[in-house]
């Protein structure tokens, strides 16, 4: 079979490697798509050779362990499965979850819905209707503002340096839209908005509580948007960290956080198991119709693994419209 190996930055070669085996309590499954995720261009780019990538997959059931139970030769699934970048991989029955008729392959691949799930999940709205702001909107910012609007929320603001990503956010739910250079300042709670702010607790101070957002969620995956996003949250607010900040360490004005009392939450999951109900949970909404969160890789953006190294590059530079990129086995 074809699996993909790095072979240095920015350098990958496709071999020719044994089918692997499976044990009685494991899948085999003949990979469809792979779906290429921002958190490994770092990777790819530092990568050293023999490096191996992909966590997202979906696929076709090819073998079925005997111990296994409720799988079947043919069966569509989906899941948790690591070095997906290749025509088959071993799954673990417990990672692994069906895909509906009615869902695409191509919409089908779901480690990161489940990522966008828990991490919608972990800032729900206070009461129906309330506002809030989402700083990025690539691939996983667009994904959270359709969640969002599922989820209750009312005015949905984003912000992206991209024009093209601001018209994907309007599509996919926001009320408003804005580049950063753009943002009203009653959307920004710094130093230079405040006005001589009052430290007592008796609440007379308005600006502190009405200027910027109760709830506020980061997919940008930058230090300037990941600044910006604390910059928007109110005093007592909560800042929600969805970007996979892995390229370098950030700076931050934490005296602006902390004098704010603001909340942060990582919104990232490492409890596997818990992300595998999750998988499972985001078929069903997409299979209802309750998250219409579909349509985002076209064959513009579907790479062969001859093509890997184009796919990255094309996936940094937002390349024809760039949203998803898939790599098809």
């Amino acid at each position: 079979m074809k699996q993909l190996i790095l072979t240095g930055p920015r350098k990958s070669q496709v071999i020719d490697v044994p089918i692997p085996a499976i044990t009685d309590d494991q899948l085999l499954v003949k990979v469809t798509y792979s779906g290429l995720c921002h958190s490994e261009w770092y990777p790819w780019a530092t990568a050293a050779p023999g490096d191996v990538l992909g966590h997202e997959s979906m696929g076709v059931v090819a073998k079925v362990g005997q111990h296994v139970k409720g799988f079947h030769v043919g069966d569509r699934v989906t899941g948790l499965g690591g070095g997906a970048f290749k025509e088959y991989i071993v799954m673990e029955p417990e990672k692994t979850v069906h895909v509906p008729d009615n869902v695409a392959d191509e919409d089908a691949v779901a480690e990161p819905l489940a990522c966008l799930l828990s991490a919608a999940m972990k800032l729900p709205p206070e009461t129906l209707g309330d506002p809030i702001a989402v700083v990025g909107c690539g691939y996983m910012g667009l994904g959270a503002i359709s969640l969002f609007k599922a989820m209750g929320y009312g005015d949905i603001v984003a912000v992206d340096p991209r024009p093209e990503a601001l018209e994907n956010a309007r599509r996919f739910g926001a009320t408003e839209t804005y580049t950063p250079d753009t943002l009203p300042p009653y959307y920004l709670l710094t130093w230079d908005t405040m006005k001589k702010p009052d430290l007592t607790r008796d609440g007379t101070n308005a600006d502190l509580f009405n200027v910027g957002f109760r709830r506020v969620m980061e997919f940008s995956g930058t230090e300037s948007g990941l600044r910006l996003a604390g910059d928007m949250v109110c005093a007592h607010g909560t800042l929600g960290i969805g970007g996979y900040h892995n390229d370098s360490l950030r700076s931050i004005d934490y005296k602006l956080w902390n004098f704010k009392a603001i909340t942060t939450i990582n919104c990232h999951e490492r409890r596997i198991a818990y992300e595998a109900g999750l998988c499972e949970r985001c078929m069903m909404l997409l299979s209802r119709g309750i998250w219409p969160f579909t349509g985002l890789a076209d064959e513009r953006h579907i790479y062969t693994l001859e093509e890997f190294d184009l796919a990255n590059e094309e996936m940094a530079a937002h390349t024809d419209g760039y949203i998803k990129g898939l790599v098809r086995t």
